[in-house]
C-alpha cells in the first residue's frame, strides 16, 4: 500500500501529457515489478494513436520495426474495458504471432486507463523480474494505479488543452498585429498559413479563396490556391480547385469545418508530395465566406484528433473577420485619401486660381498704364508666367480628381522614363504636362510611355543634342511632341523604331509625323484620339 500510494503520487506530479504517460509505464513496472511495459493510447478512429514502452532495448525496439496496430491482445482490453491477466498469452484465442526480433513473453496483466468513463488506453505489463506469474494483488494494485493514471491524464490533457488553445490564440493575435502594419496581404496570407501547419503539426497547408469576393458562395465556380506552406510556393499557389466534387468546395459552400481522411480532390499531383489527412476550414467572417484553410498530414500519417478541429476552426475564423476589417479599413483609408484629394483640388481651384488670375488682370492693367516700353515687356513675361501657372495648376486639379485612375501613374511613368534615359547623357530635359491625365486609358498610357522611351531613346544616340524638350498635353486628343537641338536622324540609322511609333499610331487611330525645326534639331509629334 505504501508503494501504490508513492506510485499514486508520483503519477499526478506532472500536466504534460506525453512526460505523464511515460511516467506511468515506469510506475507500474516498479509497483508490480515487471520486466517489460507499455501503454498504448487508443486513436479516435479505432487502433493505436501511440504506443510507449520501456524495458526494451533501444536495438530491440529498432529491429522489431513500427507501432502495433492494436490488433489481437492489444485489441481485448478496449473492447470490454476490463483487466486481462495471462500465465501464458499464447494460450488465448486473440494471440497472433509476434514480430520477428521481439522478445518472447508468456505472462500479461492488461489494465483499461479510464478517462470520462472512456476508454483512453491501455497498460500492459508483462514477465514478472521472478519468473512468477502475475497475481489477483498484481491486478488490484495495477487498477488502483490506473485509476490514478485516467485522473492524470485528465489533468494533463485539460492542462494541454488550455496551453494549445493559448497558442492559437497568440497566433490569431500576431496575425491581426501583422495585418495593421502589412502593405501586401499575401504575406499576412503567408503567415496564416504558416501558422496553422505549425500548431495542427501538419506536413502542408494552404489558403484557397475565391476570385472575387463580392460573388455569392453558389456562384463561385472555383477555388484558386494564393499560398502554400510545407511546398515550393509554385507547386500550388495558382491552382484551381472546382467548386463541385471537392472537399474545399463542400466546406466553402456548406460555411461548415471537416475533418477528412484525404481530399476528395488531390491536388498534390505534380508537387512531388502525397497528401493524407486534412482539415479543412471555411474563411468566414460573419454570414460570408471568402474562402477556405487547409492543414494536412503526408500520406500514411496519423490523423488529426477531433479536439483540433474547434482549435483551428476558431482561428481561421478571427483570421477570416482580421482579414475583413483589415480591407474595410484599407478601403476606408482610399476614401479618406480622395476625400482629401477632392478638398485639395476645391480649395486650389476656389482661392489659389482665382487670386492668380486676379493678380494677372491687375498686372495687365498696370501694364496699359505704364509708359516705358521696358516694364511693359517684363510685365508681359510676369502674366505669361502666371498664365503658364495656372495651367499647371489645373493639371494637378484634374490629377486629384480623378488620381486613383491612372492620371497620376501616367505621370509619373513618363517622368521616370526621362530620368532614366537622361541621366547619365549629359541632356538638359524640360517637361510640361497639361490637360487631365488621369482621363487616359491604360492601353493608350502604355502606347505613351512606348512613344517617349523610343523618341528620347533616339535623341540620346543619334542626335548630338545639349537639350530635350517632352510636351503631354491632354484634350480631345493625347498629344505628345519631343523636340531637341540636335543634327537629326542620320540617314544611316535604323527606322524600325519610328516604323513601331507609327504602327502604335494606326492601333490608336492617330498619328505622327517627324521634321527638321528651322533652327537645328528634330521635332517628333504623336498624337491619338481618347476613346
Amino acid at each position: 500500500m505504501d508503494g501504490l500510494v508513492e506510485a499514486m503520487l508520483e503519477v499526478g506530479s506532472g500536466l504534460e501529457l506525453r512526460p505523464t504517460l511515460k511516467r506511468i509505464v515506469g510506475v507500474a513496472r516498479k509497483l508490480v515489478h515487471a520486466r517489460y511495459g507499455a501503454l498504448g493510447v487508443l486513436a479516435p478512429g479505432g487502433g493505436l494513436a501511440e504506443f510507449l514502452c520501456e524495458g526494451f532495448d533501444e536495438r530491440v525496439c529498432q529491429a522489431i520495426g513500427g507501432m502495433p496496430t492494436g490488433r489481437g491482445l492489444l485489441g481485448v482490453v478496449p473492447a470490454r474495458a476490463a483487466p486481462l491477466r495471462l500465465d501464458e498469452l499464447s494460450a488465448h484465442p486473440a494471440a497472433e504471432g509476434f514480430p520477428e526480433h521481439h522478445p518472447a513473453l508468456r505472462s500479461l496483466l492488461s489494465v483499461p486507463v479510464l478517462v470520462r468513463d472512456e476508454v483512453f488506453g491501455v497498460l500492459h505489463l508483462s514477465e514478472k523480474e521472478d519468473g512468477a506469474a502475475f497475481t489477483e494483488a498484481d491486478e488490484v494494485v495495477l487498477q488502483a494505479l490506473a485509476a490514478a493514471a485516467g485522473i492524470a491524464v485528465e489533468n494533463a490533457r485539460r492542462y494541454e488543452e488550455l496551453r494549445a488553445r493559448e497558442r492559437w490564440r497568440e497566433a490569431a493575435a500576431e496575425i491581426r498585429s501583422a495585418l495593421l502594419v502589412a502593405t501586401d496581404s499575401k504575406e499576412v496570407l503567408n503567415l496564416i498559413a504558416a501558422r496553422a501547419r505549425d500548431l495542427a503539426e501538419a506536413d502542408y497547408a494552404f489558403i484557397a479563396l475565391a476570385d472575387d469576393p463580392e460573388l455569392p458562395a453558389e456562384e463561385v465556380p472555383e477555388l484558386v490556391v494564393r499560398v502554400c506552406a510545407g511546398l515550393d510556393a509554385g507547386a500550388l499557389t495558382g491552382r484551381a480547385i472546382p467548386i463541385q466534387g471537392s472537399t474545399c468546395g463542400e466546406v466553402f459552400r456548406g460555411k461548415a469545418p471537416r475533418r477528412v481522411p484525404a481530399l476528395t480532390y488531390d491536388l498534390a499531383t505534380g508537387t512531388g508530395a502525397a497528401f493524407g489527412a486534412a482539415l479543412v476550414l471555411p474563411l468566414r467572417a460573419g454570414d460570408s465566406v471568402t474562402g477556405v484553410l487547409a492543414a494536412l498530414r503526408a500520406r500514411g500519417g496519423r490523423p488529426f484528433g477531433p479536439e483540433l478541429l474547434p482549435l483551428m476552426a476558431s482561428f481561421a475564423d478571427q483570421a477570416a473577420l482580421a482579414l475583413q476589417l483589415a480591407g474595410d479599413q484599407r478601403r476606408q483609408r482610399e476614401l479618406d485619401l480622395l476625400a482629401d484629394r477632392e478638398r485639395i483640388a476645391r480649395d486650389l481651384h476656389d482661392h489659389v486660381i482665382q487670386r492668380v488670375f486676379a493678380i494677372g488682370l491687375s498686372l495687365q492693367s498696370t501694364q496699359q498704364r505704364s509708359r516705358s516700353p521696358e516694364i511693359q515687356v517684363r510685365i508681359g513675361e510676369i502674366v505669361d508666367e502666371l498664365q503658364e501657372l495656372v495651367r499647371v495648376i489645373r493639371t494637378a486639379i484634374f490629377d486629384l480628381h480623378d488620381g486613383a485612375q491612372g492620371g497620376g501613374q501616367l505621370r509619373k511613368r513618363l517622368h521616370e522614363v526621362i530620368a532614366e534615359l537622361t541621366g547619365d547623357a549629359g541632356l538638359r530635359s524640360t517637361v510640361r504636362m497639361s490637360g487631365p491625365l488621369s482621363v487616359v486609358p491604360a492601353a493608350l498610357a502604355d502606347h505613351a510611355e512606348a512613344v517617349v522611351r523610343e523618341a528620347v531613346s533616339n535623341v540620346v544616340r543619334h542626335a548630338r543634342a545639349t537639350t530635350v524638350n517632352l510636351t503631354v498635353s491632354v484634350a480631345d486628343d493625347l498629344a505628345i511632341v519631343v523636340t531637341d537641338n540636335g543634327v537629326g536622324i542620320p540617314d544611316s540609322a535604323a527606322r524600325s523604331g519610328l516604323h513601331n511609333l507609327v504602327q502604335r499610331a494606326d492601333a490608336a487611330g492617330g498619328r505622327m509625323a517627324v521634321t527638321k525645326v528651322w533652327d537645328g534639331g528634330t521635332r517628333l509629334a504623336w498624337s491619338a484620339p481618347l476613346p
